[in-house]
């Protein structure tokens, strides 16, 4: 370490000290502060105190080398959710694995090389970045072989393609012979599923690094191209929040001989876009009817159809994973509301960025009541049909409404309990702006019978 000056050292980044530290073999260093792991890579005596970061941070390959030489460290905080392992449940052994270990590191890895080569491969990826590109440079990387690093483009070289497939923790697969899966598909992580907003069915371009060897499958660098367009033009559109946006005026056709199906189509329509909760006191009918509506409106190609269970009965969440519509994520009601709160999220922001993009999509959610209110509300703020994009339908289950809804399809618990058809209350229930959906004659004909069930009441 003699050709490092301590003033070049103060200069650099922690980032660019840890990878020194680790090219060193020095024990402990991303628990020092800046100051003392400068003086233990220039051999200086330092007391290794422990920084309020602890070992947050550190990646799968530091905690897999950490093992090997019989290191104490404390574990790193988890950013998984109780539910993740649930969700991933189909995926093979090793990509739980993967998982883990890319989110932390979001594809910011170079390889092995000397300290000086790794201060001046890291700012030239820096210089890169502020030009246009996050990539390493073609100058770093021959200053990495110059220094006697190894050759980036082994590792980040090979630009790979595929077909987006986002799992249930929020992370993804590129599928490069969709759609099955191979072992030539690459990971990419949860923040850069986040950060561009892709959604399953996206093709997507960009280098690969090869796995570390605690990890299964490649992973993606950084996100090149998606759909054909440049990933930072389409990164950098307008906020799904601040899109103009329109009362729902496409009803969704539901088409079923089901009595209780065809008065909710034409006494309270529901339209792409439409914030809807189908409520009533308990063993009203709520999950039943909910999946009638799923079995109506599946398999369309002009509608992405999804279903969370929360707070679901263990009998609820077996049948409905063989009904109409596989549940992306169910959870029991033996769940905390912070594990339904982010699985009902995980698949809000699926179904946004898909209406973002120009699609419909629709989102059931059986049932609100479990989570905290304002993410049961937040939930069903997110429909909506937006004027120069897509839509977002929300279909939600609960014992009462939360305001805000456009539509309101209240059942009678005593119709249920006796067997008779149809099971709306149609007093309780309604749809604002009705004659949007249905015509001027349709919403006249919606006041019409309101008036009669009053009567009859």
């Amino acid at each position: 370490m003699a050709v490092l000056e301590r003033s070049e050292l103060e200069a650099s980044p922690l980032a660019d000290l840890h990878a020194i530290a680790d090219q060193v073999g020095l024990d402990g260093f991303r628990r020092l502060r800046k100051a003392d792991l400068i003086d233990a890579i220039l051999g200086e005596k330092t007391s290794v105190a422990e920084s309020d970061d602890g070992s947050r941070g550190a990646t799968q390959e530091d905690r897999s080398e950490g093992a090997q030489r019989g290191r104490r460290r404390r574990p790193a905080r988890s950013r998984r959710t109780p539910d993740d392992e649930e969700d991933e449940g189909g995926e093979a052994n090793g990509r739980a694995a993967s998982a883990k270990a890319s989110d932390t590191s979001d594809g910011d890895d170079l390889p092995d090389a000397g300290a000086d080569g790794a201060i001046k491969a890291r700012r030239g990826r820096r210089r890169g970045a502020r030009s246009g590109s996050s990539a390493v440079t073609e100058s770093a990387q021959q200053d990495t072989k110059a220094d006697g690093g190894g050759d980036v483009g082994e590792s980040a070289g090979r630009i790979a393609a595929g077909v987006v497939e986002v799992l249930g923790n929020g992370s993804a697969f590129l599928r490069v012979s969709p759609p099955e899966p191979s072992d030539e598909d690459v990971y990419i992580s949860a923040a850069q599923v986040r950060r561009c907003e892709l959604v399953s069915g996206d093709r997507v371009t960009g280098p690969v690094r090869t796995p570390r060897r605690s990890e299964r499958y490649p992973s993606l660098v950084r996100i090149d191209t998606i759909n054909g367009e440049s990933a930072d033009a389409v990164s950098d559109g307008v906020r799904y929040d601040e899109l103009p946006v329109d009362w729902p005026r496409e009803r969704v056709a539901l088409g079923s001989q089901d009595p209780t199906l065809e008065a909710i189509e034409w006494l309270t329509p529901i339209g792409r876009g439409s914030r809807v909760v189908i409520v009533g006191a308990r063993h009203a009918g709520k999950t039943e009817t909910l999946r009638r509506l799923l079995e109506a409106v599946k398999g369309r190609d002009d509608l992405e159809v999804t279903l969370v269970l929360a707070g679901a009965r263990p009998e609820e969440i077996a049948e409905s994973r063989e009904g109409p519509v596989a549940p992306v994520a169910a959870l029991s009601f033996a769940a905390s509301a912070d594990s339904q709160d982010q699985a009902v999220e995980r698949a809000i922001d699926a179904g946004r960025r898909v209406a973002a993009r120009g699609g419909n999509a629709l989102v059931a959610i059986d049932n609100l009541d479990g989570l905290h209110p304002p993410a049961a509300r937040k939930a069903l703020a997110a429909a909506r049909n937006l004027r120069e994009a897509g839509s977002l339908t929300v279909i939600a289950t609960a014992e009462r409404p939360f305001g805000g809804e456009t539509t309101v399809i209240a059942l009678d618990a005593a119709l249920t309990s006796t067997g008779r058809q149809p099971l709306l209350d149609l007093i309780n229930s309604g749809t604002l702006k009705p004659e949007l959906l249905v015509g001027e004659d349709g919403a006249e004909a919606i006041t019409k019978a309101r008036a009669a069930a009053q009567e009859a009441n």
